[in-house]
């Protein structure tokens, strides 16, 4: 089973990005849960978003995973939350930031030793000049698929346009600049 948590805050788009992977998966004939767990449920507040994909149907609907990825598309949060929470050897680590992947670590003991698993970009300036918001949940997925593979990047964007035609079309335009850029640029 492939497990991703997101660290956020409300109001980032992590729900809808965690909703939005998980609908692309299934239209792959594979199993998929999405779903987010709020402390405070007001915009702003630290939340996380979940995703579990399988080939075989998933029964267990707890938050508790092993995540294979982890992304933080709230640069605060990487020093706040406990990241590296139940983390496996091989955990790899999407981090929205505006620092280097070097300046980063150093500042975050937790992701010591762990240099060649962490990848970051700015995906909140990617959001606000290709969607005018700074909401990075399309960026992070796209440098999701530059790291995992799970997809070749034409093929991803076009499932997403799927998944976003209920928006405007210069919303989708918008949105799939976020994810090309985001891919270009992750470290």
């Amino acid at each position: 089973m492939l497990e991703i948590r997101w660290h956020s805050r409300a109001g980032q788009g992590a729900v809808t990005g965690a909703k939005g992977l998980g609908s692309v998966v299934a239209a792959t004939g594979k199993q998929v849960q999405a779903f987010a767990f709020y402390g405070s449920a007001k915009r702003g507040a630290s939340m996380t978003a979940y995703n579990k994909i399988d080939d075989q149907p998933i029964l267990n609907h707890e938050k508790y995973m092993k995540p294979d990825y982890v992304f933080v598309i709230d640069p605060g949060l990487a020093f706040t939350d406990d990241i590296t929470e139940h983390e496996k050897e091989t955990t790899q680590y999407i981090i929205t930031t505006h620092l280097s992947k070097d300046e980063l670590i150093s500042l975050i003991p937790a992701l010591q030793g762990r240099e060649d698993r962490v990848h970051t970009l700015d995906c909140l300036t990617i959001a606000q000049e290709t969607i005018g918001r700074p909401i990075p949940n399309t960026p992070v997925l796209g440098a999701f698929m530059k790291i995992s593979g799970m997809f070749e990047i034409e093929e991803f964007k076009n499932a997403m346009k799927k998944v976003l035609a209920k928006l405007p079309q210069k919303i989708i335009d918008a949105n799939m600049l976020a994810i090309q850029r985001a891919y270009d640029e992750v470290n």
